[in-house]
């Protein structure tokens, strides 16, 4: 990975790792979930919106508009909901190592929808590892709250929210190049926004009792684990494969779980720890494979050529 898109990768890993510190945070202030995830989406929105005026982009044609309404609600709408729910039942590092999973669901689907990233053996065996590592997290039933949490609950959540991001995450690589990225992630925003807002209004009402320290924790989440991150995503699909892309998921749980233990108290319960292991250990077998696997043949992939069919619209 260059290093430029090494920096970047990291800076969207902070990010949206700290996101997750700064939920369970907003949460403890009473903001509701559909009001922090409509409000923070909306912010980004207006500022996507600003740097498109600042392009003097007029006009969006058909490719913008349709990946940015997919991403808009699979890799937006959708796991921002379930994966708010999830940290109110679950830490931020519990829930955090669920996007390790990321990778794998995206690499699954990159060997259908991409004929050039099927699935090896090699890569299969670090993803495998850091599956495990969730599966030990899950039978442990740690949910680093104590008696507080519902991991059972937080799992389900964020294993939906990850199977609508990994999707997303193949699409948007099936289609690089055919689309530029600030405007599809201003389509993005907007989409989510046109859902979420009245879901807000309907379900919480007008947020008129923030306080000013919940206002500061939207706003942080707005632009730094919303609008900066997936600024740096769309950009980074457009250089380096899906997968790898998507090995943005193992730094976040890294980034959430150190931030929640020092910044909100939360427990390093041992089924947290193993299975935090695991995934890293993961993390780094699969980006080997990335880097050192070169393209095979549709018969040396893991599940066979990819049908003409899945690649197509």
């Amino acid at each position: 990975m260059p290093r430029n898109a090494l920096f970047a990768f990291v800076v969207a890993a902070v990010g949206w790792g700290t996101g997750g510190i700064a939920t369970r945070a907003a949460l403890g202030e009473d903001v509701g979930v559909w009001t922090l995830v409509a409000l923070r989406v909306a912010i980004a929105a207006l500022l996507v919106g600003a740097v498109l005026l600042v392009q003097n982009v007029r006009s969006i044609d058909r490719t913008n508009l349709r990946v940015g309404s997919v991403m808009g609600l699979l890799n937006l709408t959708i796991p921002y909901v379930l994966f708010t729910f999830a940290y109110d039942n679950a830490s931020a590092g519990f829930v955090g190592l669920f996007a390790a999973l990321i990778p794998l669901a995206t690499a699954i689907y990159a060997h259908y929808m991409l004929p050039d990233e099927p699935m090896v053996r090699a890569k299969l065996l670090g993803l495998s590892v850091g599956f495990a590592g969730v599966l030990v997290l899950l039978a442990s039933g740690d949910s680093g709250l104590g008696e507080a949490g519902n991991p059972l609950l937080a799992a389900m959540l964020s294993i939906i929210g990850v199977a609508g991001i990994g999707y997303a995450g193949a699409y948007a690589r099936r289609h690089a190049g055919e689309y530029d990225a600030t405007t599809v992630t201003g389509v993005q925003f907007v989409v989510g926004a046109l859902l979420l807002l009245p879901a807000m209004l309907v379900i919480e009402g007008i947020p008129t009792d923030l306080t000013g320290f919940g206002w500061s924790l939207v706003l942080y989440m707005a632009i730094a684990s919303t609008f900066m991150p997936f600024m740096i995503f769309y950009l980074l699909l457009r250089t380096i494969s899906a997968t790898s892309v998507s090995l943005i998921g193992y730094m976040v749980p890294l980034v959430a779980l150190v931030g929640g233990i020092l910044l909100l108290d939360e427990q390093l319960e041992p089924g947290i720890a193993i299975g935090g292991l695991l995934i890293f250990a993961g993390m780094i077998l699969t980006d080997r494979a990335g880097r050192t696997v070169k393209p095979v043949p549709p018969e040396a992939a893991l599940f066979g050529d990819p049908s003409p069919a899945a690649r197509e619209d």
